[in-house]
């Protein structure tokens, strides 16, 4: 697999986890975010964070999303489904995605001179982020920060690739898994209390993930992409040559290697 290629951090290498379950639901929209939506999202305290993701487009593998993280971290994403449609009358509606994610720490990316770029597609995010979640009875906002508790994060973000301009806002919920769709629902419903600006409208013709966007496709074999995560995950590491292990055989060495469940949103 040609493109950037990080290397794992040393150190013991646990068996991969199961992953990190979560409900997301995203809208994109072409051009330059507005003053006026930058300024509707303020209502909430929010983290601000910069940085450029760095996109597998080749090999398509249906149903996956890869991608090495800012300046370090390979971080994959397995579609499992759609429970339905989020939507609040009169302000939004859009298709609701269920997701399961791995991060697999690693030293900052590199671009060897063999490269070829055409496999991989760097994306440029300037992310506002706001943590949702229940206290008292009621659904809250807070800036983000270290915690397990359910939630869901939503982020308002300018992106930029190729030269164009793009802008997103996204909910994603992290929990137990009977949980997701009422925090996710819930958290919607105090967001959009106030209609956007602009006339902007969040319409299922706008609602896609980033894999959607960059031109993958959903798969409905939730299994059969795990399966086709792990053979990716194989090839990613032998051809980096990023893991080596006394014990493992070849086969064994990308499934060994230091996955873990990640906890950030995509």
């Amino acid at each position: 697999m040609n493109g950037p290629s990080s290397r794992p951090t040393s150190g013991a290498t646990p068996e991969v986890s199961s992953g990190v379950r979560s409900l997301e639901v995203r809208w994109i929209f072409p051009g330059r975010l507005e003053t006026a939506v930058a300024g509707w999202f303020g209502r909430f305290p929010a983290g601000l964070e910069s940085r450029e993701d760095t996109y597998l487009l080749d090999p398509q593998v249906r149903g996956l999303s890869a991608k090495i993280r800012g300046g370090g971290g390979l971080e994959v994403k397995a579609y499992r489904g759609s429970p339905g449609i989020l939507e609040v009358a009169g302000r939004a509606r859009g298709r609701l995605e269920a997701w399961q994610k791995w991060s697999f720490p690693s030293s900052p990316i590199r671009r060897d001179s063999g490269d070829d770029p055409a496999r991989w597609r760097p994306v440029r995010k300037r992310r506002r982020i706001s943590r949702f979640s229940h206290a008292g009875g009621q659904i809250v906002a807070r800036a983000p920060g270290p915690g397990q508790e359910p939630r869901c994060e939503v982020e308002l973000t300018d992106v930029r690739t190729r030269g164009q301009d793009w802008w997103t806002l996204g909910f994603e919920a992290i929990g137990p898994a009977g949980l997701l769709r009422s925090e996710l629902e819930a958290t919607a419903a105090l967001v959009f209390a106030h209609a956007l600006p602009g006339g902007v409208e969040l319409g299922p013709d706008q609602s896609r993930s980033y894999a959607e966007w960059l031109g993958q496709r959903p798969c409905a074999d939730g299994d059969a992409v795990v399966r086709r995560l792990l053979s990716l995950l194989n090839r990613f590491f032998d051809d980096v040559h990023a893991v080596t292990t006394d014990d493992a055989t070849p086969g064994e060495i990308g499934v060994t290697a230091r996955a873990s469940g990640s906890t950030r949103s995509p």
